[in-house]
């Protein structure tokens, strides 16, 4: 990294980072304008190669989650605001870290057999059925065995299956184009907010957390939340991810986003497990969450002083908030994939795109929280949904041209080294800052076979 950005023409490699995402992104984040100026880029040309402008959002999340941290490091040097420096190789190496992953060897298991795009009887139909249980309730809502599938699928129309699968328990969303979304309640609902919402909730005094690690409780499943707690930890947090003890993590999830963090399991149904868990939330500085809407407030998740995050699929309001989803499933409903396919199949991104950046920039806002609690306490939340950083790509920045994929060779951004799961090889973090951390303290370890406790209990 160098020690201060290039006064190159904005756009190339090694200049300053393209104006608009990175600036709008910052700005909803509450950051000082003038702190954008300490960002630059350079890299390989033509990565996450799409109709939409991935790189462009990619580029700009990692860009403000690097600055955020860069500006927390300097509160405790009381030195100037370290320089950043976004490489689109190691960005673009990163959004699809779960390809890269390998496990003694082994690639990993991505999307399983019944998760894709199906042809319904007007459309299309996008299924995500990577967890047992969410393949269970699609085949029950079809009622249909795997062989049958897809002929159940294309006597139905699409929209039938939406509701159909989702009153069964599992997911699944017809194909829309952007104007069909923008028209829906919950396309109106994600396109009225910004990609990253603040808020202060009473007037808690600035705690006191010198002398100990951040401590972070993290309660999400999937990409962006462990994407976000991951970069939380490699920046010095402890973070512990806690999750139900019958409902585990698919085994190569939790080897991709697990580093820096320790894994424990608590049953919340036990009164001695509930105990446990109020104790963890009463010394825990930051609370991660994937719990949809309300969920926060009907099992008593805040506490004064705390930083929450909230994540959800389709956001606050409107008829879905309080569907579950992922990041296949919204690239479908909201149109990106009628954008980046062709008239006779729907299409995808090049990474899933929304679950990454939605990681990094819920890791900024926490860390962005987390400064502005220093300097004026109170209790905060930040919110953020992946429909909202969708209509952000969609709507929120210039629309790039099509061009080839470049031939970069990610190997330079990518590292092996040995832990409890086996050799592993895997993405580097792509956020950082002059004189900050280039890797996690410490790999994934076994799911759930951490004690839930903070390390400096």
């Amino acid at each position: 990294m160098t020690d201060t950005p290039s006064s190159a023409v904005p756009g190339q490699a090694g200049g300053p980072a393209g104006p608009g995402g990175t600036e709008a992104l910052w700005a909803a984040l509450g950051g000082d304008p003038a702190l954008t100026a300490r960002v630059a880029h350079g890299g390989p040309p033509g990565v996450l190669p799409a109709r939409l402008p991935v790189r462009e959002l990619a580029r700009a999340a990692v860009a403000v989650c690097s600055l955020a941290a860069a500006e927390r490091a300097a509160r405790g040097t009381g030195g100037p605001v370290p320089a950043v420096r976004v490489d689109d190789g190691a960005v673009a190496t990163a959004f699809v870290s779960e390809r890269h992953l390998r496990v003694d060897g082994r690639a990993p298991v991505t999307f399983a057999p019944l998760s894709g795009y199906w042809r319904a009887a007007d459309g299309w139909v996008r299924t995500h059925a990577n967890y047992p249980h969410h393949r269970a309730a699609l085949l029950t809502a079809l009622d249909t065995d795997e062989s049958g599938m897809a002929a159940a699928l294309a006597e139905r129309p699409a929209r039938a299956v939406e509701e159909e699968v989702y009153a069964a328990g599992g997911l699944a969303v017809a194909v829309r184009t952007p104007g069909e979304w923008a028209a829906h309640p919950q396309g109106v609902a994600a396109g009225a907010l910004p990609p990253v919402v603040r808020e202060r909730l009473d007037d808690a005094p600035p705690p006191d957390r010198s002398g100990r690690p951040l401590r972070v409780l993290d309660l999400t499943r999937v990409i962006a939340g462990p994407v976000a707690t991951r970069t939380l930890a490699l920046f010095g947090a402890d973070v512990l991810r806690v999750d139900p003890p019958r409902l585990p993590e698919l085994p190569d999830q939790h080897a991709d986003t697990g580093f820096g963090k320790r894994s424990a399991t608590l049953d919340l149904a036990r009164a001695g497990d509930r105990r446990v868990f109020g104790e963890l939330l009463d010394r825990a500085d930051v609370l991660v969450t994937g719990y949809r809407p309300g969920a926060l407030e009907r099992f008593g998740l805040v506490r004064p002083g705390l930083v929450v995050a909230r994540l959800s699929a389709w956001g606050d309001g409107g008829p879905w908030d309080a569907r579950r989803g992922f990041d296949s499933l919204v690239q479908a409903a909201s149109g990106i994939a009628v954008l980046e396919g062709t008239p006779e199949r729907p299409g995808a991104l090049p990474a899933q795109a929304l679950d990454h950046a939605t990681g990094y920039l819920l890791a900024a806002a926490v860390l962005r929280a987390l400064t502005d609690q220093d300097d004026d306490g109170g209790t905060r939340l930040v919110r953020l949904a992946l429909a909202r950083t969708a209509h952000f790509l969609v709507h929120g920045l210039p629309r790039a041209p099509e061009g080839d994929e470049g031939r970069y060779e990610p190997g330079r951004w990518l590292a092996e080294r040995d832990g409890p799961l086996g050799r592993l090889r895997y993405a580097l973090p792509p956020v950082g800052y002059a004189g900050g951390p280039a890797d996690w303290a410490r790999p994934p370890g076994v799911w759930g076979a951490d004690a839930p406790v903070w390390r400096t209990d």
